[in-house]
């Protein structure tokens, strides 16, 4: 009897030590998801980060080489920046106006609502003429370079390319990258014309006398912020246009994965257009007396 109930003892131990050790391994499997987490985001950057430092060697040995098709290029800067024109000028504008709105509003209350102009224009040729355009590209044209490409891809249109000899990075990406490095500076031009011209108009109906208005335009901003501006934006092009060309070569699962393809892009894009303004600016005008 007393073997018996030894034994059933240890398979009661036994029991209640299972579900310990199940909740054990629970608690250690999610304490490890963190850490998993962070090792997946951080291969993924760094994944992203080689092919696309990779796709950009490669697509400038065929442009030193001067072996891109031009009509593919014409082709890509009327889809990249004609076709996205309307758009980028509706977007500045309203921006233009808006900022127009709350400055003049601000500055008549001080007395001095003759620096609206200055502040409008040191804003658009600055910031928001090429940020705002190049978000713009980025989510029209960018996504569609990556659903472009992705759809090549997953329906082996790609390898028979490589089957025939042709380089997809010849063919599909550097004419892209082209197209949007040349495009994006016209765009912007435009597009802080329209602003300035919707800003002034705003700042005039809100009280702001015209003269005094273009007077500050000229007075505070200059050829060197206009120019950074511009210099800004070829830096955005090749960002849409390489960052739109790796997602899409990278492609796979079908009409999922193109989708998938498409939505990274735009959002990759965006958030290093974001971060590299930072860098630029502060770089180009000066750090803490930017507006000095």
């Amino acid at each position: 009897m007393s073997g018996g109930e030894d034994r059933q003892s240890q398979n009661a131990t036994e029991d209640s030590a299972a579900p310990l050790e199940r909740v054990e391994a629970q608690v250690a499997f999610a304490a490890s998801i963190p850490g998993l987490l962070v090792y997946r985001s951080v291969d993924r950057f760094f994944e992203f980060l080689g092919d696309s430092f990779l796709l950009v060697l490669r697509t400038c040995r065929f442009l030193f080489r001067a072996r891109v098709d031009f009509r593919e290029i014409v082709n890509q800067m009327a889809f990249i920046g004609v076709a996205s024109l309307p758009i980028v000028v509706v977007t500045v504008v309203f921006s233009g106006a808006v900022l127009s709105l709350y400055m003049s509003q601000l500055v008549v209350k001080w007395g001095v609502g003759g620096y609206t102009g200055a502040a409008v224009g040191l804003s658009l040729a600055r910031e928001l003429g090429p940020v705002v355009t190049a978000v713009v590209v980025a989510a029209r044209a960018g996504s569609a370079i990556a659903a472009e490409i992705g759809t090549m891809k997953v329906t082996e249109q790609i390898d028979a390319l490589r089957a025939l000899a042709v380089s997809p990075v010849q063919y599909l990406v550097a004419p892209r990258l082209v197209a949007s490095v040349a495009m994006l500076p016209i765009l912007t031009v435009i597009a802080d014309i329209m602003g300035t011209i919707a800003g002034y108009a705003v700042a005039v109906m809100n009280g702001v006398a015209g003269e005094s208005f273009i007077n500050s335009l000229k007075a505070q901003v200059t050829t060197y912020d206009v120019t950074m501006g511009l210099v800004k934006t070829l830096f955005f092009g090749a960002v849409i246009a390489i960052v739109g060309s790796q997602q899409g070569l990278r492609t796979t699962g079908g009409a999922t994965g193109v989708g998938r393809a498409t939505t990274n892009a735009v959002v990759i894009s965006i958030v290093v257009i974001y971060i590299l303004n930072f860098f630029l600016a502060y770089v180009m005008f000066g750090g803490k007396t930017a507006f000095l």
